[in-house]
């Protein structure tokens, strides 16, 4: 068996897509912090505003706090642009897939992305939202010959964050992981708590960031070079009936 790889892929832009502000931060906030440093373009696009959380730790409007938190925790990992959209937080499956991918295809030309990062197709924690939006970049991708590359938690510390929490935390095996990443996680903590109404010392966040330690793990949707022809099918999928 292969071994995982230790390095990023050498991307000049990458885009990231996500459903809600702090998804950049908290799942994939080390890791686009470690292209921002190593000189990567990063730029984000997120479908909602995050309005329908449940978590409202300094009794915000969430609507607006949320994307003042996105801008705020966004330039502390130093990425180029944001662009929120107005999808509606709890239903982004229920929006045509197609719109979803234009949109994803619209910002990778726009920015000359080079590889669109993502949440594992699990979801991590199996929300339909972040499932949607790993959805959409795999569905936009084979057309621009972009290859997607997705944060996943290893099976062992998904197991124990369910056996805590109760969440419904997912994750791979180690056959299943591409990159095995060293980082440095002090801007991300540091963005973290930008996310003021979303965090709080409690938060599951830390325990999960002390079980991952200086390690992010993460497996190719979309390698490289792989043709539109062979790509694979997202979690969950179910061919129409012939």
């Amino acid at each position: 068996m292969a071994r995982p790889g230790r390095l990023l892929p050498d991307w000049r832009h990458a885009l990231v897509v996500v459903a809600h502000p702090d998804d950049e931060t908290f799942g994939l906030g080390a890791i686009a912090g470690s292209f921002t440093a190593g000189g990567t373009a990063v730029h984000v696009l997120c479908f909602t505003h995050g309005e329908a959380s449940t978590l409202n730790e300094n009794h915000a409007e969430l609507r607006e706090a949320r994307d003042r938190e996105l801008r705020e925790a966004t330039a502390e990992l130093g990425i180029a642009t944001v662009t929120l959209l107005d999808y509606p937080d709890g239903h982004l499956a229920d929006v045509p897939p197609s719109e979803l991918s234009g949109q994803v295809t619209r910002l990778a030309e726009r920015y000359g992305a080079e590889g669109l990062l993502v949440f594992d197709d699990t979801g991590i924690t199996g929300h339909p939202d972040h499932q949607a939006a790993t959805r959409a970049a795999v569905r936009a991708a084979p057309a621009a010959s972009l290859p997607v590359l997705a944060w996943a938690l290893q099976d062992t510390v998904a197991d124990r964050l369910r056996e805590e929490t109760s969440e419904a935390f997912s994750g791979q095996p180690p056959g299943r992981i591409d990159l095995c990443i060293r980082v440095d996680r002090a801007r991300q903590r540091r963005a973290a708590l930008m996310h003021a109404s979303q965090i709080s010392p409690a938060a599951v966040l830390w325990r999960r960031l002390q079980l991952q330690g200086d390690c992010e793990h993460l497996r190719w949707l979309l390698p490289p070079g792989t043709p539109p022809w062979r790509r694979p099918e997202p979690a969950g999928y179910q061919p129409a009936a012939g």
